[in-house]
């Protein structure tokens, strides 16, 4: 499937191909502190399909405890996260943030990993009320 992304402001773009068995769901605990939120959504890309088509996004490496080192990437103007590739000069995969995809809403996660550290309500979040548009009152 042929995907394109934008950050919040616009400033960095790509398109790439991706297939859509590969959306999954991270519940890690470094994906929480990312994203601020209970969990990340990403999309695999090839690196043969990934094109930057504007902007230069700035890249954080983290390593994680294993000692592998992945490079995030993200917009030096508003922040947005838009993907992550292993640390090396040529890396194979992207994992391309969810919510930074135009088509995000085609997009349903097909498996959800790292659920040892997802918070034990993430099963419940359909039963909590909810409005359209704002917050309750």
């Amino acid at each position: 499937m042929h995907v394109d992304a934008s950050c919040h402001c616009g400033f960095i773009t790509y398109e790439a191909e991706i297939e859509p068995a590969s959306v999954t769901i991270c519940h890690c605990t470094d994906c929480q502190i990312f994203t601020s939120s209970a969990f990340r959504i990403v999309a695999v890309a090839k690196a043969s399909s990934f094109r930057l088509l504007s902007g230069k996004p700035s890249v954080y490496v983290k390593t994680a405890d294993s000692g592998r080192k992945r490079a995030h990437s993200f917009c030096p103007r508003c922040g947005t996260q838009m993907y992550a590739t292993a640390a090396i000069d040529a890396p194979e995969l992207y994992g391309l943030r969810v919510g930074a995809i135009r088509q995000r809403a085609l997009l349903r996660p097909v498996r959800q990993i790292w659920c040892r550290s997802a918070f034990d309500w993430i099963n419940d979040i359909g039963t909590i009320p909810h409005t359209e548009t704002t917050a309750l009152t």
